[in-house]
Parts: C-alpha cells; sequence; structure tokens
C-alpha cells in the first residue's frame, strides 16, 4: 500500500514544442502515465479487472519547464479520500534540483468497466492508496 508513487520522465525530441521545452499536452500525458502506474501497482487485481478510470478535471500550475535531455521526477499522490464515485489526485514535477516546475490536481471518476456506469468509490478500493494527504505527511 501507497499513498505515493514516483516516476522519472525524460523529455525527448518529439515532446519538445516551438519555444524550446515540454509541450503542455505531453505534461498531461505524463500525469496520466503517473496515475495509471499507481493504480496498476497498488489496486488489488480484482479491482482492476473491474473498475476503470477516467478523468473529469484538470488543474495545471507551469512554474518551470524541461529541454530535451533533461529529466523530472514525478510524484503523485491522494490528497483526500473519496467523494462518491470521485477523488482528485495530485502530482508534483521536479526537476534536478528538487524544485517543483509543474504541479497538478486532477479529478478522476471511477467507472464499472462492464456497464461504463459511474460507481461509487467503496472503501476496500480506496484503502490501498491510503493515507490521504501531502507527499509530506
Amino acid at each position: 500500500m501507497s499513498n505515493r508513487h514516483t516516476l522519472t520522465f525524460t523529455a525527448l525530441p518529439e515532446h519538445i514544442d516551438e519555444l524550446g521545452h515540454v509541450n503542455n499536452t505531453v505534461w498531461l500525458q505524463w500525469v496520466q502515465e503517473l496515475a495509471t502506474s499507481h493504480w496498476n501497482a497498488v489496486a488489488d487485481p480484482a479491482h482492476r479487472d473491474a473498475f476503470v478510470w477516467m478523468v473529469t478535471r484538470h488543474e495545471i500550475d507551469y512554474r518551470g519547464n524541461i529541454g530535451a535531455g533533461e529529466s523530472v521526477t514525478a510524484t503523485t499522490f491522494i490528497p483526500e479520500g473519496p467523494r462518491g464515485a470521485r477523488f482528485d489526485r495530485c502530482v508534483e514535477f521536479r526537476n534536478a534540483s528538487g524544485k517543483v516546475i509543474v504541479a497538478a490536481r486532477s479529478t478522476w471518476a471511477m467507472l464499472d468497466r462492464e456497464s461504463g456506469r459511474l460507481v461509487r468509490v467503496r472503501e476496500d478500493v480506496a484503502a490501498p492508496f491510503a493515507p490521504f494527504g501531502s507527499p509530506a505527511d
């Protein structure tokens, strides 16, 4: 069980936009990759088979960026317990010096994989991602 999950991403030439740094859509792709990796690493296999997640909202603060060949360490955490079928997930991307350069908060909704309908996040589904709070907690 782990409230936190970390991956490293390296900017490839195809991630770089005309401004010479990682394009905003790539940051969103990395948010989704990190969230999916966390779910697959921590969730009960029966829950992975029964449920699927979709994003209903992204909020992103850009405080810096990286160029081709540079890496960021991304950490995700669940700041609080679920509300019905939804919960929020935070992601912090840190550059080589440890500074948070991009921070995201996304709202995810859980769907029954078979029916495609929203379902309430049960306590047993949320439990592997607790304790809820910031990475420093």
